[in-house]
Formats: C-alpha cells, structure tokens, sequence
C-alpha cells in the first residue's frame, strides 16, 4: 500500500501547487449558500484524489467498486470525529492520508465533503485533525 502511496504522490504535489485561492461559500439544501466558508483547496484535493473513488457526484463505487461508500447524504460524517479518523486511520481499503496531506488540508476535504455534498455545517479545522491524529499514533502505520 504505501508503494502505491509514494507512486501517487508526485501527481498529488504537482496538483496541489495548481489550487486557486479561497472560494465563497458552500450550497445549502435549498440551493442558497451556507455560512460555512469552503477553500477551493477543499474541492481540489476532492477531485484530484477521493473522486477517483468515490465518484464525482459522491455517490460511491459501483461495479469493480463495489463497497465504496457514499460520502453524499451520509450521516456518519455529521460526527466530525469519526470523518476526521477515516482520513487520518484508513478504514477497509481507503489508505490513511497523513503521508500525503497536511492537517489543514484534510480539514479542507473534510469541511468541503461535510458541506457540499451533505448540510453539515460546522467546518473541520486543523486543530481537530492535528488532535486526532496525534492519538492514531503508533496504531501500526509505520
């Protein structure tokens, strides 16, 4: 797995230095805006990385990707914590991101995915990433 992380991450740095400045706020339900300010990072690293499986529309894999979950209308990541330790840990066959994205910029995927395909409205910082990252270590990812 890590093989197939560090092959991936040219592609993902040369991406990542590409990304536009800040975008205004998210779509609520009613097709208005919300009050949580999205970072176009947040979509970029959305398309350039999770939509590979995820799907465009976050709907999940189906076919070949069978067990790829929705991330769109998913309760579970109204649990800002449980979207934060998949990220950080890996669930299943999603890999841990911590190799490849900094605490701000799973946040920014985090708060994008919480936000634009779902109505949670509490943005993802750093800060809680950070928290719980520092309490998957040494859970086996060396």
């Amino acid at each position: 797995m890590r093989r197939k992380l560090a092959l991936a991450l040219p592609v993902v740095c040369a991406a990542m230095l590409a990304w536009p400045p800040r975008a205004p706020r998210a779509q609520d339900s009613s097709g208005g805006t919300s009050g949580v300010e999205v970072s176009a990072e947040g979509a970029q690293i959305y398309k350039e990385i999770c939509q590979a499986c995820h799907m465009a529309d976050a709907r999940g894999g189906g076919g070949a990707g069978v067990g790829i979950p929705a991330l769109a209308d998913n309760p579970h990541l109204a649990d800002k914590a449980f979207a934060i330790g998949v990220v950080v840990r890996g669930r299943g066959g999603m890999p841990w991101f911590t190799d490849i994205l900094t605490s701000q910029q799973i946040a920014a995927v985090l708060t994008h995915v919480r936000s634009h395909f779902n109505t949670y409205a509490d943005p993802v910082t750093a800060q809680e990433v950070e928290l719980i990252a520092a309490k998957a270590t040494g859970s086996g990812h060396e």
